[in-house]
């Protein structure tokens, strides 16, 4: 099964680096997500059908609002998970990339688990590491990066003990 999931993504990924894909995927694609976990209680994500994937559970950056986005998630061994700010390779930083960085403690559902996490950004000395990581799950990712123009914010969720006060 993983043989034949990783070909699929294979297949797949490219697709997901084209213009098409760019302009139509950050409009379709978070509203679909969000329907989808409402009707199934949060237990399943359009994005799982192909990757891991999880809901984060942000504080807004500026509002202090709370905040639910929709990512792929690269799994890093206790618990831990790495996710990139790609933004469909648009060249601004997406919004929950900000809420992390101002509010590192934060939540993530996957499979409807809700687990409290921190988040730290990954350092330069990490970056291609992490990249290659993330590429084992989806081939040729980082190109979102290259495409566009600027450098992609890379996280590690680790999980916490207790929740945050």
């Amino acid at each position: 099964m993983a043989s034949l999931l990783h070909a699929v993504r294979t297949v797949v990924a490219p697709l997901t680096r084209t213009r098409v894909f760019r302009a139509v995927g950050p409009v379709l694609l978070p509203p679909a997500e969000r329907l989808l976990a409402r009707c199934s209680g949060g237990r399943l994500q359009i994005s799982a059908l192909l990757v891991p994937s999880l809901v984060l559970h942000s504080t807004g950056a500026k509002s202090g609002e709370p905040r639910d986005t929709y990512l792929m998630y690269t799994p890093d061994g206790q618990g831990r998970a790495l996710v990139a700010g790609s933004a469909f390779a648009q060249g601004r930083h997406p919004a929950w990339t900000y809420n992390l960085l101002a509010h590192p403690d934060a939540g993530i559902s996957v499979r409807g688990r809700r687990v409290p996490v921190r988040a730290t950004l990954i350092d330069d000395d990490e970056r291609d590491a992490t990249w290659a990581r993330l590429e084992t799950q989806w081939p040729g990712y980082r190109a979102y990066e290259r495409t566009s123009g600027r450098v992609v914010r890379l996280f590690r969720l680790q999980p916490l003990a207790e929740p945050p006060a």
